[in-house]
């Protein structure tokens, strides 16, 4: 642990009240602020402001109704205000920015950040996935800007996986030894299938006693492989009435998918759940009995490092999850994976088959899940790394 205590600040593009995906800022900045420094994060909210304390992490919400384009744009020009208030007030050691259109309303305090000695990081959490026409347009050029002013002006650029690394290294001609990883984690106590339980009650209320229960959470959207599995699951029913694809979350095709299943005729086998509370993920995720993650072999998901993946083995279920690089450097060949050889109906179905006729085995299959995540994935070992790696570059003794 580190002899002094960092001042830390997260300026993100994060909507707390709507995205799905917000978990990895907050869960690193607790798990520093367990580690004894001081941790801040900043970013939207639709429904008002508000600054609240959790474990010594301080949130700020700034709200700005949502709408596309428009609220980040409002949102970089609040920034432009706000990061050298905030770095003069507050006096952090460090910034970390999204790779996002905010990240130019960093540039007036870049230029004096040498007398103020405050470091500026950019977090490259994803690189712009499943988005085309127009938006994929404005997102690639976001993106490329915050990592052309990041290459010349910021102190560090970290990204989540070894080929996220190779990946932008190679695409903006940086030096790799500049280029730091910070894995994803799973907040270990959270998902923890011991103190969740079986979820036996949540079954009752849900009608699903005495179902085969195929489980997947998250955003919905077009290249997750979840038309490819609602397929999968028509070919089953006659065999295997009893499984059931269950898909807690919402996205843009979540009428297309209710569609999609209507059309199928197989509404009795297909559960479509709103999104809940973080909190409440894995008593929803301790119903299933396998967990999917059928991403599509697309370039850009082999460089990402999905979440839901580590949360399911820290769940200790199986994973049905697609044969894609991103997997296999977490997974390798454990058994508490059975890879989908190719994201299309008929392998996805034969690997719920396979699972379905080990389903005895599959319990001790996952255990060999949430012993990978305590080795290699919680916050708590992140935080040491990042620590480590915020301490190499702020020159705070160790």
């Amino acid at each position: 642990m580190l002899n002094n205590r960092l001042k830390i600040s997260i300026i993100s593009d994060l909507m707390l009240d709507a995205d799905l995906h917000k978990t990895r800022e907050i869960e690193i900045l607790r798990a520093l602020s367990k580690r004894g420094h001081n941790a801040t994060l900043v970013a939207v909210t639709s429904q008002g402001a508000s600054q609240i304390e959790h474990h010594g992490l301080t949130l700020f919400s700034i709200p700005i109704r949502y709408a596309p384009l428009i609220s980040h744009i409002v949102y970089t020009i609040f920034l432009f205000l706000f990061i050298p208030l905030h770095v003069l007030n507050k006096k952090p050691n460090l910034v970390i920015m999204d790779p996002h259109i905010s990240v130019i309303s960093s540039i007036p305090t870049l230029l004096i950040s040498k007398f103020l000695k405050t470091k500026f990081i950019l977090d490259v959490k994803s690189t712009p996935v499943e988005i085309k026409g127009i938006n994929a347009k404005l997102a690639e050029f976001c993106f490329n800007i915050s990592m052309v002013i990041a290459k010349k002006m910021f102190h560090s650029i970290e990204v989540v996986t070894p080929l996220m690394k190779n990946q932008i290294s190679q695409k903006f001609n940086l030096n790799p030894a500049d280029v730091e990883v910070w894995t994803n984690g799973v907040p270990i106590d959270l998902f923890n299938p011991y103190t969740i339980g079986k979820s036996l009650e949540l079954r009752k209320q849900l009608g699903l006693e005495k179902k085969f229960i195929v489980f997947y959470h998250g955003v919905f959207s077009a290249s997750r492989g979840l038309f490819e599995t609602i397929a999968a699951i028509k070919k089953l029913n006659p065999n295997y009435p009893e499984i059931v694809f269950f898909m807690l979350g919402t996205g843009t095709i979540t009428s297309n998918l209710s569609e999609h299943v209507q059309k199928l005729q197989i509404e009795q086998n297909i559960v479509f759940h709103p999104p809940v509370p973080y909190g409440e993920v894995p008593k929803y995720i301790a119903l299933s009995d396998v967990c999917i993650v059928p991403l599509l072999n697309d370039s850009y998901w082999n460089f990402q490092s999905p979440l839901k993946l580590l949360e399911y083995l820290a769940m200790e279920k199986v994973v049905l999850a697609s044969d894609i690089s991103a997997h296999r450097a977490v997974l390798d060949d454990k058994k508490c994976c059975i890879y989908i050889p190719s994201v299309n109906p008929v392998e996805i179905a034969k690997t719920i088959d396979l699972a379905y006729n080990n389903r005895n085995k599959l319990g001790e299959w996952g255990k060999i899940g949430r012993n990978i995540v305590e080795a290699k994935y919680t916050w708590d070992k992140i935080a040491k790394d990042v620590e480590e790696s915020l301490g190499k570059l702020t020159g705070v003794n160790q």
